[in-house]
Parts: C-alpha cells; structure tokens; sequence
C-alpha cells in the first residue's frame, strides 16, 4: 500500500470515528447558548443538563442501606442482608419490597411537586435516573413496569399522569416492557392527603383492578409498580392487591419519595 493510500485511509478513518462526535458536540454548545444549563430546583446556571445545583444536591436525603427489605425505609443499623423492620413484621404489606430514592423533603419535595404540579416535564430525566439507581435490584428482577393509575377527573384536570411519566423512564432506562393501561381506577376516592392510614386504606379500598383483556399481560410476571410519593402504602398496596387478583407473581414498588421517619424503626 502506498504512503498516500495510507494517508487517506487514516483521514477517512479518523472521519468517520470523529465526525458524529464532533457534530454531537457543537449542537450541545450551540444548545446550550441558546438554553443555557440550569439547576432543576433553583434554576442557578450551572454546567450540565438535567443535574442541580451543589446547594440543591445537598438538600436531597437520598435512602441509602441498611433498609427493611420489604418496607424500604431505613434502619438504624445493619442487621444483615434481607432485615425487616418491626412495622413490616406486625402489618406486612401487599406487595413484596419497595425502595424509594429520598425522604419526601427539601429539594427532593420541590422536584416531585414540579412535575406533579407544575408540568415541569424537564425533571423526568434526572427522576429516571435516579429511579433506576435506588431499584437496581428491584429492576433486574421485574419483567412489566405499571404505574399507579390517576382518576380520570384528576388526568383530565392535570392532564398528565406523573407515575406514567416516571414509569416510561424507567423502562426506557431498563429495557422492561412498559404497560401503562394495565391498572384502572375503578372508582373516584376522595384525595389522601391529610386522611391517617386506616382512612387512606378505607379510602382506597377496591379502587383499583386489572382489565380482563390485560390478565395475559402480567399473568405469570413480575410487576414493578411506579409512583411518585410512599406516604403510608395505601395506595401502591391496593395496587398490588389487585395485581395480584390478575395473576401477578411478585409485585415491587418503586417511587422518588418516601415519607419516613429515620430517627426509629416504626412499631
């Protein structure tokens, strides 16, 4: 092969390899003066995409292990792989585990607000992410990821369902079939918030069901149930009951936040 042969074969080498890069990287920088990067809590300018601020960050509590394999909410010390908290023992829940990525609190709150409220849609990236990251264990395991269905009136008036938007993260991020109209509501509840459990679980209760046509789809499987916030379990436990009914094998619960109290193990 001759010295000029060579030469063009190493430019259109060096071409091919670096030409997509090159181009990658000037519609970033062209991106980015036109939107330029922005804390996704305080909208301070800072160097990436779908990342927050040091400040932010640091007001995020994230759930970290030792945890109760099947509640999800941190313990106080490690008692081994598989511990359980004193409240899983005395009232098991209906699905099998759950994790949560942080405490519904600080940054981590005004997140979940923003795209539950606010259409903040541009948080769901980094939310997905992190969903990915807290369930790894709980991911590698599931076959259908489901979320937890809106009521109808609430779709209509907010005009997205946020549990949806986070469970298509996920299984974009993790290869796993995604079956949004697997739960429907079969009944309006009254909202949650401010009910103690025994009226969220009354308030819940039966509200939930797997279409007929949708059995086949989870019969045999393993569900991962998305939503946004745990409060007491009421509502991602009516889910997994009705999972169940239909013929699910295993049902984990994956969310952004957790409602918990990391100062005792909850008795």
């Amino acid at each position: 092969m001759s010295e000029t042969s060579l030469d063009e074969n190493t430019d259109q080498l060096t071409a091919a390899t670096l030409g997509p890069g090159l181009f990658r990287r000037v519609f970033t920088a062209l991106s980015d003066l036109v939107m330029p990067p922005v804390c996704l809590v305080c909208r301070t300018p800072i160097g990436s995409h779908d990342a927050l601020c040091a400040g932010c960050w640091r007001e995020i509590d994230f759930i970290r292990p030792p945890l109760c394999d099947r509640l999800g909410i941190p313990l106080p010390f490690d008692a081994g792989e598989g511990a359980v908290s004193a409240a899983a023992v005395a009232d098991p829940p209906s699905y099998d585990r759950a994790r949560a990525v942080a405490a519904h609190t600080g940054s981590m709150r005004t997140l979940v607000h923003a795209l539950k409220f606010h259409d903040r849609h541009d948080v769901r990236r980094l939310l997905g992410k992190w969903l990915v990251e807290a369930g790894r264990e709980l991911v590698l395991d599931a076959d259908v990821v489901v979320p937890v269905p809106l009521a109808r009136r609430r779709l209509v008036m907010r005009r997205f369902n946020q549990a949806a938007i986070l469970a298509r993260e996920v299984g974009q991020l993790a290869g796993i079939c995604y079956e949004p109209l697997t739960l429907e509501r079969t009944r309006a509840t009254a909202s949650q918030v401010g009910l103690s459990r025994g009226a969220r679980q009354r308030n819940v209760a039966g509200a939930f069901a797997v279409p007929p046509r949708r059995e086949a789809r989870i019969r045999g499987r393993n569900i991962l149930l998305i939503d946004d916030v745990i409060t007491t379990g009421s509502t991602v436990g009516a889910c997994a009951r009705a999972l169940r009914r239909a013929g699910a094998t295993r049902v984990d619960v994956l969310a952004l936040a957790l409602v918990t109290d990391r100062a005792v193990i909850p008795s």
